[in-house]
């Protein structure tokens, strides 16, 4: 009885530890925009098989700031797969979300030198939502994901492609 015992509550623990977050979206694409200042230009598109496509247009990984950096060629277009961890967190940041929840649009534009970000999500289901925020600050868990899109760059070893 013992070993038995001991067994199931091993299947258990095992089951328990190999869960992985089920993600309800097939395509997430992430883009921030200019703004008067050295604000990052880039745009990632994640796929669910966490394949991520990164174009990096200045700001991103060049060390300069400098208005010159616009006169330079794009910083290109990288590729990776998504760490499993870092895409398992992804999904549970847009899950605490409630994605098809959010406005559409956040921040008003009284402000002329701020970035704006873009967020589009397809969904599993044939949905999307799409949601644009002027500022970057839609609200705190939102802050929360634009930062975890921010430190992706770094935190990934992509491949530039071109």
């Amino acid at each position: 009885m013992k070993y038995l015992l001991s067994l199931f509550a091993a299947v258990i623990l095992f089951s328990c530890g190999t869960q992985k977050n089920q993600s309800n979206y097939s395509v997430i694409e992430y883009e921030a925009g200019a703004c008067f200042g050295f604000c990052p230009i880039f745009k990632m598109t994640i796929q669910s098989d966490r394949t991520a496509i990164l174009e990096a247009e200045h700001f991103n990984f060049s060390k300069g700031t400098s208005k010159d950096e616009f006169s330079k060629p794009r910083e290109g277009t990288f590729k990776t797969t998504i760490k499993e961890a870092d895409y398992n967190k992804l999904i549970s940041l847009l899950n605490d979300l409630d994605v098809k929840s959010l406005n559409e649009k956040y921040g008003e534009r009284n402000i002329t030198d701020l970035p704006t970000s873009f967020l589009r999500i397809k969904m599993n289901d044939g949905t999307a939502k799409n949601v644009e925020d002027y500022g970057k600050r839609g609200s705190e868990k939102l802050k929360v994901l634009y930062q975890f899109f921010e430190d992706l760059k770094q935190n990934q070893t992509w491949t530039k492609v071109k």
